[in-house]
């Protein structure tokens, strides 16, 4: 049996490594955290006791071509404080976003995708809209 502590963090691949900073620094508002020296480009994100660790792949398979917004492909969520507010400063900020207020899973989503097409959901629980 496995007992897990935390969910510790996320790696996503990244091919501009500026574009993508710019997005989770300036968009997203994420905190970045120093890095090792590895001997590859990335970034490093702290979220609430968790970590974003981007890295820079051109090869990746993971960078899904095909840049249409989905809640069914692979991504992340964050939870946060406020469904409209977070909904405005996206809109503000020209970023493409898929809105789900009322799905079956109880959370009020919002998604988005970084400027490679990794997804990302932005979530609180429907309650409290």
């Amino acid at each position: 049996m496995i007992t897990y502590k935390c969910l510790h963090h996320v790696s996503l691949t990244v091919i501009d490594l500026e574009k993508a900073k710019e997005f989770y620094s300036v968009i997203l508002c994420l905190k970045e955290i120093p890095r090792p020296a590895f001997d590859f480009p990335g970034a490093w994100y702290e979220i609430e006791g968790q970590q974003l660790h981007l890295i820079v792949e051109p090869s990746s398979q993971t960078i899904r071509q095909d840049k249409r917004l989905s809640s069914r492909e692979g991504h992340f969520a964050l939870r946060v404080a406020n469904y409209y507010d977070t909904l405005e400063w996206l809109k503000q900020n020209e970023v493409e976003v898929l809105e789900k207020p009322n799905g079956k899973s109880g959370f009020a989503q919002i998604f988005c995708a970084d400027p490679d097409g990794n997804l990302i959901e932005l979530n609180v629980d429907q309650k409290e809209l």
